[in-house]
């Protein structure tokens, strides 16, 4: 018999982060629909320093802004900084020290920073320039908007699609995932595989601490809502959102042990060779496309829950958590024509289907990411853009500052208790009432 978190997200900044100014002038000449190539006025010469925190993006992100520079004569240099140093250094920044000129920003973050004036605002740069907000995700363009200002412009936009290890499916005998797959017939297969493979090697693996490209999924393609649309009250205690996580706890008795994701995580586990499937973000492509047994890896749109019983998917049947990373610029940059005329061109048709073509991410803008789908030659990834088609976006849910209950609610006050023994059924519906009193009691202190 077999033995029935890596994104955890940091607590939201203090509100005691001290306030920047910003400036005012235009940016520069352009060219493209959603966004110019440069501006009215960015000035020649100079530098900008960008950090990020993924290194698979950096090369085809270098070559954008190379484009940029051509044409503006302004030197841009592309910085990686690990997830946790990232946020350890703009906070230090924000406190006093030195921001870099143009930096990704995160929807977890960006309301704290956006309230105390960190960002360069760029409200009147987007009218002069006539950056048309509507060609972009809604949802991503609201994330960097506040007091009816604009901070940040939409620089992609992500989806989640199930991973899974052929070798694996061919020694259980077991069939490939299709488009046709529910909730249930991953689970029939995860067993399946657990079943039919040595003990330590498992049909599925859920990082439980990844909500996005876990189970927040499930949990709004059977009706529910972690956090409803306007912020003010959470369904995350509802019938569909039971029904959703009791699907999770089911998943998780044929699933690799918490303790052992935990310690290996489930990316390391599926490359290893010791797990069939996981669900996994478009920004993680890369990693598995140069992995060395990426010949056995494929990808299929993300199950759908089969709320109706009519062996049919509808379009919410299949939800997919979507996010979008916002580009900003420091308030005090000492070039802000130059940083906002820059991120006015990463944010343009032009460069956000650059990076599509070359596969660093999707597309801010809907319709734009078609290339994307080709750009990893060897490997089908259009499971990711059908989503969109074929499925029902929905955006990440968060609330002022989101930190305030997204951290406990994975903890022991939260689903821990569940998620480390699934086979406690009662549990899991427990643990659905406590997070819900928890998501609520956050929303009437004004988090």
């Amino acid at each position: 018999m077999k033995k029935l978190i890596a994104l955890v997200l940091a607590l939201a900044m203090a509100l005691a982060l001290v306030a920047c100014g910003g400036g005012s002038s235009k940016p520069a000449e352009g060219g493209s629909t959603g966004g110019n190539a440069g501006g009215d006025a960015a000035p020649a010469g100079g530098s900008l320093t960008i950090n990020i925190w993924d290194s698979n993006q950096q090369a085809g992100i270098q070559e954008i802004c190379n484009d940029w520079s051509k044409e503006s004569g302004v030197d841009v240099k592309v910085e990686v900084v690990s997830w946790d140093s990232y946020w350890t250094l703009l906070e230090s920044g924000a406190s006093g020290g030195t921001l870099p000129d143009v930096f990704w920003m995160h929807s977890d973050y960006a309301q704290m920073y956006m309230e105390n004036d960190i960002l360069l605002d760029l409200t009147d740069r987007i009218a002069a320039d006539g950056i048309d907000l509507g060609l972009y995700y809604p949802d991503i363009v609201a994330i960097y908007q506040s007091g009816g200002k604009t901070y940040a412009l939409p620089k992609d936009h992500d989806t989640i699609a199930l991973l899974y290890n052929k070798a694996l499916f061919d020694q259980a005998g077991v069939a490939y995932p299709d488009d046709s797959w529910t909730y249930e017939d991953m689970y029939e297969a995860a067993k399946a595989i657990t079943e039919a493979t040595p003990d330590d090697t498992y049909g599925y693996a859920l990082n439980t601490s990844n909500d996005q490209d876990g189970w927040y999924n499930y949990i709004y393609s059977y009706g529910g809502n972690v956090v409803n649309k306007e912020k003010t009250d959470t369904a995350i205690d509802s019938a569909e959102s039971k029904a959703a996580m009791e699907m999770v706890r089911k998943m998780l008795t044929v699933a690799t042990p918490q303790s052992v994701v935990a310690e290996s995580g489930t990316d390391s586990l599926f490359q290893s060779g010791k797990v069939g499937m996981i669900t996994q973000g478009s920004w993680m492509i890369n990693s598995f496309y140069t992995a060395e047994n990426s010949a056995d890896y494929a990808w299929a749109m993300i199950p759908y829950a089969d709320v109706n019983g009519d062996g049919q998917c509808q379009p919410e049947e299949r939800s997919t958590q979507y996010n979008g990373l916002g580009w900003a610029a420091d308030a005090n940059t000492k070039n802000p024509d130059a940083a906002a005329s820059l991120i006015e061109y990463l944010c343009s048709e032009e460069a956000q289907v650059k990076q599509a073509k070359l596969g660093v991410t999707m597309a801010g803008m809907p319709g734009k990411s078609e290339a994307f789908g080709e750009a990893f030659e060897g490997m089908d990834v259009s499971a990711f853009i059908r989503e969109e088609t074929e499925g029902t976006l929905e955006a990440r849910p968060g609330t002022r500052n989101s930190g305030v209950w997204q951290t406990p609610m994975k903890a022991t006050e939260g689903f821990l208790p569940a998620w480390q023994d699934p086979t406690n059924e009662a549990e899991m519906a427990a643990a659905c009432d406590r997070v819900a009193a928890m998501i609520r009691g956050a929303i009437a202190d004004g988090n």
